[in-house]
């Protein structure tokens, strides 16, 4: 894995470098999770604008066509980098490494999989919980990650509705899940969320339901990371966790931050990495980190922990560009670092008002 700074959603440079450099063999490459600097809305087109950016050149490396690398790299692209959050990507690469011999100890794993396009009809409605919940199971299989309980955290890029996909589905005489394109965004991330819950058995299949979407807050996956975005019609699955078998010197772990200001799962995280700190990460601590990642949201409740906040009342600025601004703001005390994945609206992902955070380090 490696963690680049970007200047912008069209920077490939840093990532170029790397391949000329060795550090990195594009054939290698199955993912690249990243985050951009855009509003984070439906119509944050710095999303598609990385992704295009990033399978031109590896299209070029490949020396194969920009639809071939869609087939096989999972470009997961989450706008909305307010406060102190720093554009960056995460980039994920998997080798035969039969020449050596694999750790005794589980190590991070990576698994990549994807569902079929979906009609706009199907966006936020049982047929993507559904197929999610597949897909996630095949991600799991390809990361061979036998046991859920090392799935720490499941990366999903999901589709939205624009008024286009809305009409064409209404000159079909087929009805939407909602008219409105913003709330699709929520209605996906929560479907997707649903999905990795019951693929990971932390919730029945009878209650992983369309019913239960964006109404039941009590259902949640603890794993679950999910951005919706304008750039696709599929959802594209990244898994991670620890498995044996793969070589390397990374692990990762997760928690889950019960609101936007707990500063406990993160260090707990971090404790069971070998990595605890009464306070900031020091320089040395910081060295091992490799990659944070999180889900942040506005508590709908309206409260944090008693006291009242105007996330949800700001009629200028959406919520969900607040709560990654104050949750990528507490983690950057913790880690003493501002290049961190956070990726604003948890619906069933995490408690209401909290969300997962995983950490990906070098082993001490």
């Amino acid at each position: 894995m490696l963690r680049l700074a970007t200047a912008g959603p069209q920077d490939t440079a840093p990532l170029a470098a790397a391949i000329a450099a060795g550090e990195v063999d594009p054939a290698a490459i199955i993912g690249i999770v990243g985050k951009t600097e855009g509003n984070g809305c439906v119509n944050d087109f710095t999303r598609g604008y990385a992704s295009q950016t990033l399978k031109w050149l590896l299209a070029e490396k490949l020396g194969c066509a920009p639809g071939a690398v869609e087939k096989r790299v999972a470009l997961v692209m989450s706008g909305g980098t307010e406060g102190g959050l720093s554009p960056h990507i995460l980039v994920l690469s998997r080798e035969d490494g039969s020449e050596a011999p694999a750790s005794t100890a589980k190590r991070l794993a990576i698994g990549v999989s994807f569902t079929r396009a979906f009609l706009p009809e199907e966006i936020g409605r049982q047929v993507q919980i559904d197929a999610t919940a597949l897909a996630v199971k095949a991600a799991l299989d390809d990361a061979g990650i036998a046991s859920p309980a090392d799935a720490h955290f499941v990366q999903i890029k999901c589709p939205l509705l624009t008024r286009e996909r809305v009409m064409e589905a209404a000159g079909r005489g087929a009805a939407v899940a909602t008219d409105d394109t913003y709330h699709s965004m929520a209605l996906s991330r929560g479907a997707s969320a649903l999905g990795v819950a019951a693929a990971l058995g932390e919730l029945p299949a009878s209650q992983a339901t369309e019913q239960a979407l964006c109404h039941d807050w009590s259902l949640h996956s603890t794993a679950a990371s999910t951005s919706a975005g304008v750039e696709l019609m599929r959802n594209e699955i990244v898994v991670l966790g620890n498995a044996a078998g793969w070589g390397g010197d990374l692990r990762i772990d997760h928690d889950v931050m019960a609101d936007a200001i707990d500063t406990s799962a993160p260090r707990r995280a971090l404790a069971r990495l070998g990595l605890s700190a009464a306070g900031q990460l020091d320089a040395a601590q910081r060295e091992r980190v490799v990659a944070v990642l999180a889900k942040a949201e506005a508590a709908p409740s309206g409260e944090i922990r008693g006291r009242r906040h105007t996330m949800l009342d700001d009629s200028d600025i959406h919520s969900t560009r607040h709560a990654r601004a104050l949750v990528g703001g507490v983690l950057a005390g913790v880690f003493g670092d501002t290049l961190l994945y956070v990726s604003g609206g948890a619906e069933h992902q995490g408690p209401a008002g909290g969300g997962p955070v995983a950490v990906i380090a070098r082993v001490g």
